[in-house]
């Protein structure tokens, strides 16, 4: 059974907790003592009925403003497909954590609510998705019932959104009209929208295809951690050398030729093992320990490859950072620690190419740094060479990690457009 990660998106008050409470509610998924106490908590409050979006707003502060801060992970299951929500928040001041929450997402569900149409928040949170690639994204046209589930509400928004996405480079988009806080079209099909004639959104995220979003073309191993079990008293394992990693793109079998990077040699794969067991195959995102034929020097932050097809050994960086410090700003000449896959390396700001204002998609060129949650193209500089693809091609090998050492936090994420 394959894993769908989703994320939603929207602005405050769209009712992305409710839906994510609604599918957990209307899926069985929620333990009676967690009912329980969102029944409780509901009552004390003084509200009617249960309020769902307590099942994922945890955080004191959320409870008590009735908004989302953090991102909240939920997990449930149905007979075809395993599910891990990502409930990001709405806040213009949030947007860190609306880009964590959706970083590994396959699918976003951005929800629109019906009364108001697209908000800058809306536009906002489309950009981001498909900044970072989410192949495949949902509009969620929420609240149907506040406007007496009229369809000329739901096709006006799904004209403007339309407008708005051929500016944007949306992958497969799918237009969903519901109502989280009575259940239409969420798990089940709506009798109040007889003119709504597509899948209720439990039966898309069922049935949308995932498999081929991955790239399975360019072999792309970051090794983590070498295995020498130097104190086992087997005498099997007395000369075992195996490398640990999760497999970041291709399909690695047992005969691959493969090739070492930095060094450039070359050499075959001799068996690969998960949890000890040996496996015919490996691909993204398994976790795996390769056993290689020859001894190569090997080491955490390498790369394993196909000889014909490599990585950029890349030391010049450009790409799209979305900037999450609030202590200090981003400006040409700030030094950072840079993580790219499982290799850590330092680095300098060498160019703010431009700011984008992500309502209206401008380029500011005259912006002289990025501050909270702002958006822009910059050039790094790196002390030592990554290996890397544009985030277009692999996500996992075409995005950095940007860390203040100083302070030991993380405070940018870049998605690589150019290395070399």
């Amino acid at each position: 059974m394959d894993i769908l990660r989703f994320a939603t998106a929207g602005s405050v008050d769209d009712g992305k907790s409710t839906l994510i409470g609604r599918l957990l509610f209307d899926s069985k998924a929620i333990f009676e003592d967690q009912l329980a106490a969102v029944e409780r908590t509901s009552r004390d409050r003084g509200e009617e009925g249960t309020n769902l979006a307590l099942l994922t707003d945890g955080l004191r502060a959320e409870r008590e403003q009735g908004i989302t801060i953090d991102v909240a992970y939920r997990y449930f299951a149905t007979p075809r497909r395993k599910f891990i929500i990502a409930d990001t928040p709405g806040h213009t001041q949030y947007t860190r954590n609306m880009v964590t929450g959706a970083s590994t997402a396959d699918l976003a569900v951005v929800l629109v609510d019906a009364r108001n149409g697209l908000t800058e928040q809306s536009r906002r949170h489309a950009f981001l998705t498909t900044l970072l690639r989410v192949p495949h994204l949902v509009l969620a046209v929420n609240k149907m019932d506040l406007v007496g589930y009229d369809a000329a509400v739901f096709e006006r928004i799904c004209e403007e959104f339309s407008a708005f996405a051929t500016r944007l480079e949306i992958g497969d988009l799918t237009f969903i009209p519901i109502s989280a806080l009575h259940g239409d079209n969420v798990v089940e099909r709506s009798a109040s929208m007889p003119w709504y004639d597509g899948p209720s959104l439990l039966h898309h995220l069922e049935h949308v295809h995932i498999a081929s979003d991955r790239n399975l073309i360019d072999v792309r191993f970051p090794v983590q951690y070498v295995i020498r079990p130097h104190a086992s008293s087997d005498p099997e394992l007395h000369d075992y050398r195996g490398y640990a990693g999760q497999v970041a793109g291709g399909v690695l079998k047992p005969g691959d030729e493969v090739l070492h990077l930095p060094s450039g040699f070359t050499t075959a794969i001799r068996s690969i093992e998960t949890a000890g067991v040996p496996v015919a195959e490996a691909f993204a995102p398994m976790s795996v320990t390769l056993l290689l034929d020859d001894d190569v020097d090997i080491s955490r932050g390498d790369m394993i490859c196909r000889p014909n097809n490599r990585p950029a050994a890349a030391q010049d960086i450009e790409g799209m950072v979305c900037w999450m410090s609030a202590d200090r700003a981003l400006t040409p000449r700030t030094r950072l620690v840079v993580k790219h896959t499982t290799r850590t390396v330092k680095a300098i700001v060498t160019d703010l190419h431009y700011r984008i204002d992500v309502n209206t998609l401008h380029r500011d060129e005259s912006a002289t740094q990025l501050g909270l949650n702002e958006i822009g193209r910059i050039r790094l500089r790196l002390t030592q060479p990554v290996f890397a693809d544009p985030y277009a091609r692999n996500r996992a090998t075409g995005g950095l990690i940007l860390i203040d050492e100083a302070a030991n936090a993380t405070v940018g994420t870049v998605m690589i457009t150019e290395a070399s």
